[in-house]
């Protein structure tokens, strides 16, 4: 895990409410089991803004990667959606707009459509999954020609530019994956899914088995695709330095929800989830005096049998009674600022029996 320089964090702020690309609602995602449904994605809310980095962080196992998924339409058997919608608003494509549409219930069809032009997608270990009998520039090429209408010599020219956008000169084009190091692949990958210049690039883990430095490459050229190609980008990682690095806002997710969301800076500095502060104490830190990392005590439950209430409340310092029998619902508590917690619900907090932790908010 990379340690976490004080001066790294991004200070992003939260974006106007109508500037929303990708509005998730209600979603859950569910796999059948012989022990029963894992109810892996349980109920996400998340609003993606247009022009931003997003970082979607949490423990393995949170439900990270199969929220992506789900939002491409992905899931395989036994998976399925059980329920929920994901509003996608694209970007308006040679003076023409286009309608909005629920990516969860549009036809197979007109997903496809969406894919790659208007949606991209960086999957985990996405870098072994390059074709080793193809050169790098081919496959590349194919993939623009099977997404758009353009002419073959144009997407040439395109498959070039990409490479140039992520660092690499034009020979890799002629190259096979297996003369590349790990680092140039990853960045073939990363060129090859924005080479239609998508409004929204969905990351999931794309600097995983890489060294820290081509890490660091890797996240500033994301910076850089972000600044001139005018996308979003969604970064997936359980690595909560990168986060503080690259994303502008943050989603934390927990046992398939999502437990905060709000700036990056506002969460390192601030976080008002007690599991968000628990990932931030056992970051790490460069500099300063030495302290003692503190770790999240007890594991993380199994999506087969959540606790009742809040799923967090068997490991949290700050559990109340109401914690154990009511599932706290994710709400604006300041401007920019959402959580699921019980302790910012003024009403609860005001009623008889409520005995919050005087250390909740620090």
């Amino acid at each position: 895990m990379r340690t976490l320089p004080a001066s790294a964090i991004t200070n992003g702020t939260a974006p106007r409410r109508d500037d929303v690309l990708l509005d998730a609602q209600d979603m859950r995602i569910y796999y059948t089991t012989t022990a029963g449904e894992a109810k892996v994605v349980d109920g996400v809310n998340l609003a993606i803004r247009r022009d931003e980095i997003f970082g979607l962080a949490g423990e393995s196992g949170c439900g990270k990667s199969t929220l992506v998924e789900g939002l491409l339409r992905l899931i395989k058997p036994p998976g399925y959606l059980k329920s929920g919608r994901a509003l996608f608003y694209p970007a308006a494509r040679n003076g023409a707009e286009e309608e909005p549409a629920d990516v969860l219930a549009i036809d197979d069809a007109h997903m496809r459509r969406l894919r790659w032009r208007h949606i991209a997608y960086v999957p985990q270990g996405a870098m072994n999954a390059l074709n080793p009998v193809m050169r790098r520039g081919d496959q590349v090429v194919d993939a623009i020609l099977a997404h758009s209408t353009i002419q073959r010599r144009e997407a040439i020219d395109r498959m070039l530019s990409q490479l140039r956008l992520v660092g690499l000169p034009p020979h890799v084009a002629n190259q096979y994956p297996h003369e590349l190091s790990g680092g140039m692949k990853q960045r073939v990958t990363i060129a090859s899914s924005v080479s239609l210049s998508p409004d929204i690039l969905l990351a999931d883990e794309p600097t995983t088995a890489l060294d820290v430095n081509i890490q660091q490459i890797i996240l500033q050229e994301l910076k850089a695709i972000r600044e001139q190609l005018g996308l979003t980008i969604v970064y997936v990682s359980h690595d909560m330095a990168v986060h503080a690095e690259l994303a502008d806002r943050m989603g934390i997710m927990y046992a398939g929800e999502v437990m905060e969301v709000s700036s990056t800076l506002d969460i390192f500095k601030r976080p008002l989830h007690p599991y968000t502060q628990g990932l931030i104490k056992s970051i790490p830190r460069l500099g300063g005096p030495r302290q003692r990392l503190e770790g999240i005590p007890g594991l993380a439950p199994s999506p087969l049998r959540w606790p009742p209430g809040c799923k967090f409340h068997p490991r949290c310092p700050f559990a109340m009674e109401v914690c154990k029998h009511q599932a706290p619902r994710l709400r604006e508590v300041e401007r920019g600022r959402q959580v699921a917690c019980h302790l910012y619900d003024a009403e609860l907090m005001a009623s008889p029996g409520a005995q919050p932790s005087a250390n909740a908010r620090q």
